[in-house]
């Protein structure tokens, strides 16, 4: 069975049944017919997973891997805030009149800073550090920045890495300040996984264990039937994840070079409301 499924069961499990509501608090999110979105929730939760065991991706609904990779590319390769330049429409929502998110997300990736060796984005720093320095401690990254945030269509959810290499293996933690267990949980970590799979072949290394700290791990109260069906349902085996073996410049990848064999997820008929 997925790990990742016994992740989502073992973590929707605990919220429903020892989680705080905060239907008695004012909460920005609305849905669609502006009823506020109110969640129960949990705090401090923090997961572990293994890359070189297996992808982390759940069976018990379809997480869609071309589209969460993409979404990926468009932050951390394209660094990049116009939704016109993302396949998806995710973002469409939180868009402004110029078609951008605003200072968040590639935005801050696109960002150069000065360093004493010269001029760097956050990604182009990580990679020459995990190049020419892998004992580096100092290999973060932050997209929760407080001066461009008033700028910001949302504020960052996954909002910080920290790469490690230990011997030849590489492993990150990501950390994230607000988490949709229905929505987006495994879409992150999807994601993540495939980041570190990419810095850990641009610099010749192995991906290791990516190390998820989420503070506010919430499931919205639309959404509770859902996640109770899929309480419900036997975890399937994980696929593997297939690399393109001639990709190695972070640059490159695109969407098409990272391919699921035997992912068998169970399909879900229920429409996912997204609160804005």
């Amino acid at each position: 069975m997925s790990y990742a499924d016994d992740i989502f069961i073992q973590t929707c499990r605990t919220i429903l049944d020892s989680g705080t509501y905060d239907t008695d608090l004012p909460v920005r999110p609305r849905w669609a017919d502006g009823t506020p979105a109110h969640t129960v929730k949990t705090f401090g939760v923090v997961n572990r997973y293994d890359l070189r065991r297996e992808f982390p991706i759940m069976t018990l609904r379809r997480t869609y891997f071309k589209s969460c990779v993409d979404e990926l590319l468009w932050i951390w390769q394209k660094k990049s805030n116009q939704i016109a330049h993302l396949s998806s429409h995710v973002w469409d929502a939180w868009a402004d009149e110029n078609g951008t998110i605003g200072k968040a997300y590639g935005y801050q990736l696109s960002v150069k800073h000065h360093y004493s060796d010269g001029d760097f984005d956050q990604v182009d720093r990580v990679l020459k550090d995990l190049r020419e320095n892998p004992a580096s401690r100092r290999m973060v990254t932050s997209l929760f920045n407080h001066a461009d945030l008033h700028q910001m269509g949302l504020y960052p959810c996954a909002w910080s890495m920290t790469f490690n290499v230990t011997g030849h293996t590489l492993n990150a933690v990501l950390n994230q300040r607000s988490q949709d267990m229905l929505t987006a949980s495994n879409w992150n970590v999807c994601q993540y996984a495939v980041l570190l799979h990419m810095m850990a072949r641009s610099a010749g290394l192995e991906a290791g264990e990516l190390l998820h700290v989420i503070a506010d791990c919430h499931i919205y109260d639309r959404h509770v039937p859902i996640v109770e069906k899929l309480l419900t349902l036997p975890p399937r085996p994980a696929p593997r994840l297939l690399i393109n073996p001639d990709k190695t410049d972070f640059y490159a990848f695109t969407p098409e070079d990272f391919q699921l064999e035997g992912y068998d997820p169970h399909p879900l008929s229920e429409k996912i409301e997204v609160a804005i």
